[in-house]
């Protein structure tokens, strides 16, 4: 110790000194005026410049030499009040601060900061901000404070006068290395992206289109025009009107291909990619990766790492228990003893929070009230014939921490009555956290009483009738106030048996677990005694000795010396609450002088407060102090605790010899204890352990690597009549060697005996027999494990390095939460994590156990500082324990759940953390470092020649995979025409007045209806205006803009009439111009309209003020309105000549934003219609019920054509109609009696969303779905099974057969591949292994097995289509176990694309492709989309067996990644399971990396739960890792009108910034 003052600093420096540490934690004073005027006090006293041979990189002021011992350190320390420095060892704040300059040289890692939305930022600060006297003091355990003084405003961390910093700024300093500084605010997502189209096609063309030599698609010309939308949000009065985002001026950066981009987006996410590109991890090890199996990477145990070499340990026995004479032969004896001989002494004196003695309890009060207790709960409950408890029974103990004296009383009266106390906390609310835990322990124990004091039974929650209501989880509780007044006397002839300690139970002990859960650990009446004299004697505890006790008298420590031990030898304890403690931090220091008491209880956390606020204090004299039991001095962090309070108090009479560490567990009770010698010579052990060895549970006194080294103190050696040893942690309890970390066994009759009611649990934990070496047990009395993990070093001294509880195995390594707490709490200097609340826990993501460090922040951290702070934690964690922390969370000071005390409650934290509420402020994703175990990418196998692949298949038994629908069969009388015009003219002469469409009206009644002649009459009107007033010419386009209804098919048959080709567009949407406008512009120009033909009000909305803003009105072509008709009859109909010229052009725009228009011959239309007709067996007597949109593809063709070929009725139902009234499809279709209903996705989830609650109601209205045969979804996509399910099982009771749901499929190339008809077998689901289709194998499995997808049929292949499954690279045919592309081959096939740029070859490859081997002459149209076909068990009608083609997504929407091939909407499906309040989801890559963007259905602070979340279920699911998580609002997401989610679309928001997020977060 002698070396302690190697620099001397005069008292009155040092209270000064303290004074300014006090000033500077109350906020009184700013750092900068705190460090200049301590430099000033202390800097008369400094050692003047260093020697030559000093570290460099050390900041000059700390070049002091700090060694453990040395006393400037404490003077130098800045702390607080309100802080907890348990954990603070300032040999580690060194090693962290060492580390951190170490990964500053190493070059600062770049993290992109998350971009967040301000009313987020704004609020998060301020909203639990607790005013700062509050609650002046840090807590409990599981949760650990500590600062540093050094603050670290070096180079490369910028500050501002606003102290934060603009992000482009940030960015291009973090790239580009330039230190410039400036003030504007980066919370806010105002700065611009620049959308120049031009610089985000170049992007798009490098990015999304690179790949287009493999699947080509049409041009791009719908990017987001550059004027972004801008939705406008209701702000508060907090933020700042908010300045419109000027898109144009942002920098200029390269991204990951050299290509340059506007936009703050684009900037993080190359500075991400940068980040990621530099090798962090080792690589993952090659090995060979079988097709299904995507073996995860194991960790290979490293060669190098660190093996214990010790021989094997011996137990080591504590001294004997000595048997003194006078001991009592039990508690109660003792109790009646001191009750009886020395009724006046003192036994326990309470405080109030004023410092002042509140009640002082007598050994004769105790005796008399605890049998008074004793009686009345024997005799006074139930009946004499029925009492309700009974000698052996539980009852629950629920008394507040400042009342020790009724505790007591209530305690020894149930021992006096032979029942056993079940200690617990007081339930404040109905949901504490672990409080519904705690009920279940109580029921377990079949508690039915519980005894309280008065003031505690008034403070309970009570219900209006005045009765305490039931708690979450607990037991129907009798509630028996235990104060005197309350009680009957019992009568003279009435005493209580007392007899000598037995193996009854005496009293059940809580403890919460790990996960949460609470058990009761149970302890015997003779253990309780034989604990009390093994502490008697190793703490030499003599009659009428004075004992401080800070700790909870309930449990534990407290409870052992201040309750028990203290009544066995007449003690006088003086009880501190610790409410007196929060309000003065010194009252248990003064009640040692003033009582000169002998003994206090404390904890580490109450030396470190007295050392804070011992400054005012002169008259401070601990001499009569004789043992200071550290209840915690286990804890890996207490020694520094420990040395601070010694060499601030040595001065004030405290000796050296005098702290006591101790070790105990809930279920060891003490496991050692350091005793007080009085020989001041021998000084304490201490061990300094490389943190890298005890990862690898093995002891290595520190090596030269300074910075990971744990200092450890001594816990003394085992109890006297104790056996100690040290089994390793896991399976077998083998005994360990001695440098090897285990956990400690102790064999004793002083320990508990079970976990109540759990005898599995209690054979693991309190009945082990270690083995030596040779598999032979040690001893043949079983042992308890005592949860903590340590080592017995020389001389038998014990060393805890952590308890079990608090042990993480990541990647094979043991790392302890505690250790992790302090190197976060040791990182910051400024003072950052609010009162030291940190809650450190694993949690499983993909086979391995993840760190995760969730922190509660100061109320006025800026976001800079809490991203600095958050970067730097993980640089300290790396350097000091190598291990990556998963993720990082800050919450709002005072958010986290607290245990009674006021620490973090750990599982509770983590639960919330898991189900998403924890609600953070802040969120920092590390899952690129910490996650290394995933599969190796795959590597794509050389081409194999055609030869090997027929062989191949041949020797594996594998078809080819094609298939094609039933032949056309016969020409019918309508089927010799090849024009639909003549069908037409056909139909009006043979059959007039036959009614081909009905229009109905939101109400359901009718609107409009056509019969043929009808039909044929406004066409030929519609041919003669377009002839007269539009002059047009044979051939020339004409684009019809008209909402869904009769007009549009009147037009379509004109223009046919005039020989013109016609396009439908979908009208602009009246609320919505600015958006809509310029899509319907662009297909008029795009496919050359000559003129537009569309209604008047149309006409109106395209010449108004908001059209002219959107779109140049000046170059529209002609507008017709067709309301206004010519009365004449044309002078004659157009008479087409080649059936193989254009009939219409069919446009639409694909999922990934692509414009594509595809021509259709008169050929094709007629033979399109033919097949349909064939396949749903339509005739002019059927009815069909149509609910879609008719401007592309199928909707189109059923909508307009159909009914006109095979002459059956229409009922056409305009789907915007079905936002007024939701049932108006079905309504119809019950109506008249529908047998075949078509309908698109969005129409299905409108009414599965819209109706799901009124399927009653409909019911009573009479609709009934019974004679519906077929209900068609027609889409472009994969079946959504979930949407189609759930619609067939809510309309299941109106009647709908599930069979009759189905879908369709057809794309770009074939407008409609398969349609489900009215004869064919049901459509048939398969389940595949998603792991298989990633490697474009498809693998059959169980319905339910893990990693299942279920698929569904797309319907029946029509009548004239053949189908075959290519392989998209080398256009080979594949076998069916195979996914491939789907090549198709029908007279139906469009002709080809019909765009502006004629790029031939990317047309003819589409349209015109023929197999590489195999059959190489048949011309295949080429659809995009990935599939499979499988040939059912099923037979067709002609009796042969079926073949099943199912869907599995677009080549062009389909992600590589990792070498596989990924699929966004089983990404988006397992997103949107993870919370509740994600409503939709979509997924891209941006320069290999994968985005989610998910919609909030929720208040914005829910917005940072997500990113975990989504990580988590992504990692698990499809071991992918989530570049970036973006959380945007309901909406935001754009859906075209077949409900397909434009991917693409978002990307380029994403990208030019124009999606308004409210929160983005970069995961590293």
């Amino acid at each position: 110790m002698a070396d302690r003052d190697t620099l001397p600093l005069p008292l009155e420096v040092r209270d000064r000194l303290a004074e300014l540490e006090l000033e500077l934690s109350e906020g009184d004073i700013t750092q900068k005026g705190y460090e200049k005027k301590r430099s000033k006090l202390i800097g008369a006293f400094l050692p003047k410049a260093p020697g030559k041979g000093m570290d460099p990189s050390v900041p000059h002021e700390r070049r002091t030499p700090v060694t453990p011992g040395s006393s400037s350190r404490y003077h130098r320390r800045r702390s607080s009040g309100s802080r907890d420095e348990r954990y603070r060892s300032d040999v580690h704040t060194e090693a962290v601060q060492a580390a951190l300059a170490k990964q500053k040289e190493r070059g600062k890692m770049a993290v992109p900061m998350p971009s967040k939305r301000r009313s987020l930022v704004v609020q998060s600060s301020m909203d639990a901000y607790t005013p700062p006297g509050e609650e002046h003091i840090g807590h409990q355990d599981t949760s650990s404070g500590s600062e540093e003084e050094g603050s670290m405003q070096g180079e490369g961390t910028p500050t501002s006068s606003q102290g934060s910093i603009n992000m482009e700024n940030w960015i291009s300093r973090a790239i580009h290395g330039s230190t410039t500084s400036s003030t504007t605010s980066s919370s806010s997502t105002q700065s611009g992206g620049s959308g120049a189209a031009s610089r985000l096609a170049d992007v798009m063309g490098q990015t999304h289109l690179g790949k287009s030599e493999n699947h080509s698609t049409p041009p791009d010309v719908t990017s987001y025009t550059t004027d972004s939308i801008q939705v406008e949000r209701p702000q508060g009065s907090t933020t700042a009107s908010r300045a419109t985002p000027k898109y144009g001026n942002a920098e200029l950066m390269e991204t990951g291909d050299g290509v340059p981009v506007g936009g703050r987006v684009s900037a993080k996410i190359q500075q991400l990619v940068n980040t990621l590109k530099r090798p962090k991890r080792p690589p993952l090890r090659e090995f060979f990766v079988d097709d299904f199996e995507e073996l995860l990477e194991v960790q290979q145990p490293d060669p190098n790492q660190p093996k214990a070499e010790g021989a094997q340990m011996l137990a080591m026995r504590g001294e004997q228990l000595g048997v003194v004479t006078n001991w009592p032969p039990s508690l109660e004896a003792a109790l009646q003893r001191w009750g009886t001989i020395s009724p006046k002494a003192p036994c326990l004196t309470t405080m109030d929070t004023n410092g002042k003695p509140l009640y002082i309890l007598t050994y004769g009060k105790l005796w008399v009230r605890s049998m008074k207790v004793a009686y009345n709960i024997l005799h006074k409950l139930g009946s004499k014939q029925e009492p309700m408890v009974r000698p052996g029974d539980r009852v629950a103990l629920v008394f507040p921490n400042n009342d020790p004296a009724a505790f007591m009383v209530a305690f020894y009266g149930c021992l006096l009555a032979e029942l056993v106390p079940v200690p617990i906390e007081v339930p404040l609310t109905r949901k504490d956290a672990g409080s519904q835990q705690i009920g279940f322990l109580l029921g377990s124990c079949g508690v039915t009483v519980a005894l309280t004091s008065d003031a505690c039974h008034k403070g309970l929650p009570k219900s209006t009738t005045g009765e305490i209501p039931q708690f979450k989880g607990w037991p129907k509780l009798l509630w028996f106030v235990t104060e005197s007044k309350h009680l009957s006397k019992p009568p003279r002839d009435w005493f209580p048996h007392i007899k000598d300690a037995n193996n009854d139970t005496a009293y059940i002990e809580y403890k919460t677990c790990k996960d949460g859960s609470v058990l009761g650990v149970t302890v015997m009446r003779l253990a309780l005694l034989t604990h009390c004299q093994a502490l008697t004697q190793s703490c030499g505890y003599t009659e009428a000795e004075t004992i401080v006790n800070v700790l909870d008298f309930k449990k534990d420590v407290g409870l052992w010396h201040g309750i028990l031990t203290s009544v066995m030898n007449m003690m006088h304890v003086i009880s501190i609450p610790y409410s007196l403690m929060k309000v003065n931090p010194l009252s248990w220091i003064q009640k040692v002088c003033q009582y000169k008491a002998k003994v206090a209880c404390v904890k580490s956390r109450d030396m470190h407060w007295a050392l804070v606020a011992h400054k005012d204090q002169r008259d401070i004299n601990l001499s009569s102090l004789r043992m200071l039991v550290v209840a915690d001095g286990s804890n890996p962090w207490s020694i520094s605790s420990c040395d601070a309070f010694l060499n601030v108090f040595q001065s004030k009479g405290l000796k050296p010899e005098v702290i006591c560490p101790c070790a105990s567990s809930p279920e060891a009770l003490t496991v050692a204890i350091r005793r007080p010698t009085d020989d001041s010579n021998q000084p304490p052990g201490r061990g300094v352990l490389s943190m890298q060895g005890l990862s690898h549970g093995v002891i290595r006194v520190d090596s030269e690597e300074k910075l990971s080294v744990l200092t450890l103190q001594d816990v003394g050696t085992a109890m006297p009549g104790a056996l100690m040893c040290v089994v390793k942690p896991d399976g077998v309890p083998q005994l360990c060697k001695t440098d090897e970390i285990g956990e400690l066994c102790v064999c004793s009759v002083a320990t508990g005996t079970s976990y109540y009611g759990l005898s599995g649990m209690t054979k693991n934990t309190f009945e082990v027999f270690p083995m030596n070496s040779v598999g032979a047990p040690i001893s043949e009395y079983p042992f308890t494990r005592t949860g903590l993990l340590g080592f017995v070093g020389p001389g038998g001294l014990c060393f805890i390095a952590g308890k079990m509880d608090g042990l993480m195995v990541v990647g094979g390594r043991r790392h302890n939460a505690d250790d992790i707490v302090a190197t976060a709490l040791a990182v910051e200097p400024m003072k950052f994590v609010y009162r030291g609340r940190i809650a450190v826990f694993s949690i499983t993501v993909l086979h391995d156990e993840r760190i995760v460090v969730v922190a509660e922040q100061r109320p006025d951290s800026t976001e800079e500082d809490s991203f600095q702070w958050m970067s730097r934690v993980l640089q300290a964690i790396d350097g000091i324990h190598q291990v990556g922390v998963y993720c990082l969370a800050l919450v709002p000071s005072n958010t986290l759940p607290k245990t009674p005390l006021g620490g973090i409650h750990l599982s509770e934290s983590k639960q919330l953390f898991l189900e998403g509420s924890l609600h953070p402020c802040n969120v920092l994703m590390c899952p690129h470092t910490c996650v290394t175990n995933l599969p190796k990418p795959r590597q794509k196998q050389p081409e194999i020649g055609p030869a090997s692949v027929m062989v191949g298949n041949l020797v594996s038994g594998k078809r080819i995979a094609q298939a094609s629908g039933r032949d056309l069969g016969q020409m019918e009388d309508n089927d010799q025409f090849l024009f639909l015009s003549e069908v037409l003219q056909w139909r009006a002469q043979t059959t007039p007045d036959h009614v081909l469409y009905t229009l109905l009206n939101s109400r359901g009644t009718i609107a409009s209806s056509l019969s043929c002649v009808q039909l044929h009459k406004r066409a030929e009107k519609i041919a003669t205006m377009l002839a007269e007033r539009g002059h047009l010419q044979d051939g020339d386009h004409v684009a019809l803009v008209y909402p869904p209804g009769i007009d549009l098919i009147a037009a379509f048959y004109g223009c046919l009439y005039a020989g013109c080709v016609p396009i439908t567009v979908r009208p602009p949407h009246p609320q919505n111009i600015a958006t809509t406008l310029p899509t319907v512009k662009m297909i008029v120009e795009v496919s050359r309209s000559a003129c537009m033909m569309t209604t008047a009000v149309i006409c109106k909305l395209l010449r108004s003020k908001e059209a002219s803003a959107a779109v140049d009105v000046r170059t529209w072509p002609p507008v017709l309105d067709t309301d206004d008709l010519p009365k004449k009859k044309p002078p004659l109909l157009y008479k087409p000549s080649n059936p193989d010229t254009l009939a219409y052009l069919d446009f639409s725009v694909s999922t990934t934003g692509m414009l594509a228009g595809v021509k259709m011959s008169h050929t094709a239309t007629s033979a399109f219609c033919r097949s349909i007709k064939l396949q749903c067996e339509l005739y002019p007597s059927r009815e069909v019920a149509i609910c879609l949109d008719p401007y592309c593809g199928l909707g189109f063709v059923i909508w307009c054509l159909c009914s006109v070929y095979s002459g059956h009725q229409s009922i056409l139902i305009p789907p915007s109609e079905l936002e007024v009234n939701p049932a108006l499809w079905l309504l119809a279709v019950s109506q008249y009696k529908v047998r075949d209903t078509f309908c698109s996705y969005s129409v299905m989830e409108l009414c599965t969303k819209g109706l799901g609650l009124q399927t009653e109601s409909l019911k009573s209205r009479g609709l009934d779905l019974s004679r519906v045969r077929t209900c068609v979804v027609v889409a472009e996509e994969r079946p959504r099974i979930a949407l189609t399910q759930s619609f067939s099982k809510l309309f299941k009771d109106l009647g709908l057969h599930p069979r009759a749901v189905s879908t369709s499929f057809g794309c770009r190339v074939n407008l409609a591949i398969c349609l489900q008809g009215t004869s064919g077998p049901d459509p048939t689901t398969v389940y595949v292994d998603m792991r298989a289709l990633r490697h474009d194998r498809v693998r059959l499995v169980e319905r339910g097995s893990p990693h299942s997808l279920p698929l569904m049929e797309s319907g029946k292949i029509l009548p004239g289509v053949r189908i075959i499954i290519a392989n998209p690279e080398t256009k080979g045919p594949l076998g069916d176990s195979h996914l491939g592309e789907i090549w198709v081959c029908s007279g139906h096939n469009a002709s080809g694309y019909f765009t502006v740029y004629g790029d031939e070859a990317l047309q003819s490859d589409h349209f015109n492709s023929r197999l590489s081997f195999g059959d190489t002459q048949t011309i295949w149209a080429r659809t995009g989309y990935l599939g499979f076909l499988r040939r059912t068990e099923l037979t067709d009608a002609s009796g042969e067996r079926h073949d099943a083609l199912y869907v599995v997504g677009a080549l062009d929407e389909a992600m590589e990644l990792r070498g596989m091939r990924y699929h966004p909407i089983d990404i988006e499906t397992s997103v949107i399971r993870t919370h509740k309040s994600i409503t939709e989801c979509a997924v891209f890559t941006w320069t290999n990396l994968l985005v989610v963007v998910v919609e909030l259905d929720g208040s914005e602070q829910e917005a940072l739960d997500l990113v975990p979340l989504v990580t988590n279920v992504v990692l698990e699911e499809h071991y992918l890792i989530v570049g970036v998580v973006v959380v945007v609002d309901i909406g935001v997401i754009p859906i075209n009108s077949r409900g397909e989610k434009q991917r693409m679309h978002l990307r380029d928001g994403f990208l030019a910034d124009q999606l308004d997020p409210i929160y983005v977060a970069y995961n590293m």
